[in-house]
């Protein structure tokens, strides 16, 4: 890793794609072709700069963000590698928020692209400039220009391509630039040579270079009258043109290359230096124009490390961060420059930078650090709703007291974790965005903590109710030297409308139950119906105490509780005990070419369907509200996502109890009767 040094100019890029897309290749070759690393890793031998820990390379794909940097041209390159799987995208989107420009990576297949329409919402919602690098060209089964169409069916933004694609017998072997109408043979691990323009590819070339200069033209009204008189406009007005369309987020230009032989990343990083924004306008652009004289920074990752223990990975938006600083009233400790799994010692950091500190204890990822007492906040990325759950149990009956502490510790690191102690099934539940998102935590776990974990499905919280009213007697009466207990209660129990709750009543006249030893028939009552006749929380019950009878002196408040459970124990039995099950609102997100299949998806689980509407702000895209069942919905996530190209999405919230269908509860009492 080489050392960086002052008074250059500073470039901080995320490298964002679906999974599979080659984002690691690239960043192995971004980093050779800075000569930030003598030799190139790869992923089958697990020795590249990211994906570097043992969660990403038991499973060879990104799990978390790695950093890494590098020079070129008189700049600092800091690159994020960002995970691409869909159920690691919040670490995805809270690196983006800090970075000056995004490349997002992409294979040249047309059925893939879709899954680029998340992405690229989230881009072009936060303003951030963004490059296409279209990867594995030596793999095109598509035209080229067929993917080009559809990149564009899935951006807000006009897309713009820079090159054009140079082929021989199907091979990828160079490339045209369509900005000097320059042709370029491709050579492995080392810079492009220029060649004539072939003849055959002059047509094609030509009208892909007007369509870029058009959609330039609709940002320039200069450029456009030099289009409208034939005038072909110099280099430098089409550099000045990109520079200032793409960091004002108004295009996209479009590169592509194959990351493994080094094709295609040379002209890129030259985009990356040319035309992406400088760290002051990122800033400008996020509002920071007048917190004069502070140092503001943003905590983009948080990282438990077995040496050095908590480290926050930071943007620099304003000010100079040195050794020692005081942000946010905390003393800060060392400064690290990263590179992987490696920890470089710095100084000071400029802005732009993006760098890590030790010891900000009770700080989280999105916070916003600055040196004065400007109070300002940042935005943050928007925490996932979880969507897959798990309840867990430590393989050690000793390690329950630790599981706490490291379960905070783990959701520190990913926010998009959550975890909960279940208040009637009492189980811990972890909740994540996804099975495999699930099976790393729980590794980590494992590896960080010492925490080995067994799992299974998440208890649905049933409940029972009642359809029938009746009348119920309890007395109790017990002798045994000395003083007894006695206790004698006739209760009216009478079914509530669905969520009216639990009320309790008292009609007593003539003092044929005291004041002093109600409130024991009311807690008797309600100790009751926390487990019923078909052993769950009851609901949805009024119960009234009519009448009884009492002692002088063996009578007590606690005779009177237990005469009430034998009332509520006889009666309830009368009552036509029903199953409940808790019933969700569902919101489903998905383009609309599958939204037949969504509905089927939903049907098929015992849905009730709502309806169903085009999205607003997303292209293609429907929105389709439902109940269902919690017990439907344990893997409802892994076949949306299956359906829907892995972009499909959810929210849901609870919603009301809903009585469960007559075959089901007799299933339902014997799985629950069996593991009792």
């Amino acid at each position: 890793m080489m050392n960086q040094k002052d008074n250059k100019g500073t470039r901080n890029i995320a490298i964002v794609g679906p999974y599979s897309s080659g984002k690691t290749s690239l960043l192995e070759s971004l980093l050779a072709v800075t000569n930030a690393i003598d030799r190139k890793g790869s992923i089958k031998e697990n020795n590249t700069v990211g994906d570097s820990v043992p969660e990403a390379r038991s499973r060879s794909m990104s799990v978390e963000v790695s950093v890494a940097s590098g020079e070129y041209q008189d700049y600092n390159l800091t690159f994020l590698d960002c995970p691409g799987s869909i159920e690691f995208a919040q670490e995805t989107y809270n690196a983006l928020i800090g970075a000056g420009a995004a490349i997002v990576v992409c294979e040249p297949v047309v059925s893939r692209v879709l899954t680029l329409a998340p992405l690229f919402k989230f881009l072009d919602d936060w303003e951030i400039p963004h490059l296409v690098f279209v990867n594995k060209m030596d793999r095109l089964k598509d035209k080229f220009m067929d993917v080009l169409h559809a990149l564009k069916d899935v951006s807000s933004r006009p897309l713009v391509p820079q090159q054009y694609p140079i082929r021989q017998s199907d091979k990828l072997v160079g490339y045209i630039d369509l900005i000097t109408e320059q042709a370029y043979h491709y050579h492995p691990d080392s810079p492009a040579d220029p060649v004539h323009l072939p003849e055959a590819l002059q047509a094609e070339e030509t009208a892909a270079r007007d369509e870029m200069l058009e959609t330039l033209s609709e940002f320039d009204d200069h450029l456009l009258e030099e289009l409208l008189e034939d005038i072909n406009p110099p280099k430098e007005e089409i550099l000045r043109d990109l520079k200032q369309d793409l960091s004002a987020d108004l295009i996209v230009p479009v590169f592509f290359g194959i990351a493994e032989q080094d094709y295609g990343v040379r002209p890129l990083l030259d985009a990356l230096i040319a035309e992406t924004p400088a760290p002051e306008v990122t800033a400008e652009r996020r509002g920071l124009t007048d917190v004069a004289g502070e140092t503001v920074t943003q905590v983009l990752k948080t990282y438990y490390t077995p040496q050095g223990g908590k480290l926050s990975l930071v943007r620099v938006w304003q000010g100079e961060l040195n050794e020692g600083i005081t942000l946010n009233s905390l003393r800060t400790g060392n400064l690290y420059r990263l590179f992987g799994q490696q920890q470089q010692p710095i100084q000071k950091a400029g802005v732009g930078e993006i760098v890590a500190i030790s010891r900000l204890e009770d700080i989280n990822t999105g916070d916003t650090l600055t040196s004065g007492e400007s109070g300002v906040e940042l935005p943050k990325a928007e925490e996932l709703d979880p969507v897959y759950a798990k309840a867990i149990v430590p393989e050690r009956r000793k390690d329950e007291v630790k599981l706490s502490s490291a379960l905070t510790k783990l959701l520190e690191e990913d926010p998009s974790l959550k975890w909960e102690q279940h208040g009637d099934t009492r189980e811990v539940i972890l909740w994540g965005q996804g099975e495999i998102h699930l099976q790393v935590a729980l590794d980590r776990l494992n590896r960080k903590y010492n925490l080995p974990m067994t799992t299974h499905l998440p208890r649905i919280p049933y409940k029972e109710t009642i359809r029938k009213s009746t009348v119920s007697h309890g007395r109790y009466k017990h002798q045994s030297g000395g003083h007894g207990a006695f206790g004698d209660v006739y209760l009216d129990i009478k079914p509530q409308p669905r969520g009216q709750g639990f009320e309790f009543h008292e009609t007593i006249v003539g003092g044929a139950v005291p004041k002093q030893y109600i409130p024991g028939v009311e807690m008797g009552v309600r100790e009751y119906l926390s487990q019923g006749p078909l052993g769950f929380p009851v609901v949805d019950v009024d119960v009234t105490l009519t009448n009884g009878s009492y002692h002088s002196v063996d009578s007590s408040e606690q005779a009177f509780k237990q005469a009430a459970r034998m009332a509520m124990t006889d009666g309830m039995q009368n009552c036509e005990p029903t199953l409940l099950e808790p019933i969700l609102s569902v919101q489903v997100s998905a383009p609309n070419e599958f939204t037949s299949k969504v509905l089927q998806l939903v049907t098929g689980r015992r849905g009730q369907i709502l309806g169903y509407e085009a999205i607003a702000g997303w292209q293609n895209w429907d929105k389709i509200t439902a109940y269902l069942p919690q017990a439907e919905m344990h893997n409802f996530i892994i076949e949306l996502r299956s359906l829907t190209l892995g972009v499909g999405f959810f929210k849901w919230e609870y919603d009301h109890l809903q009585e469960v269908p007559e075959k089901l509860t007799t299933r339902v009492l014997s799985m629950y009767s069996s593991e009792a």
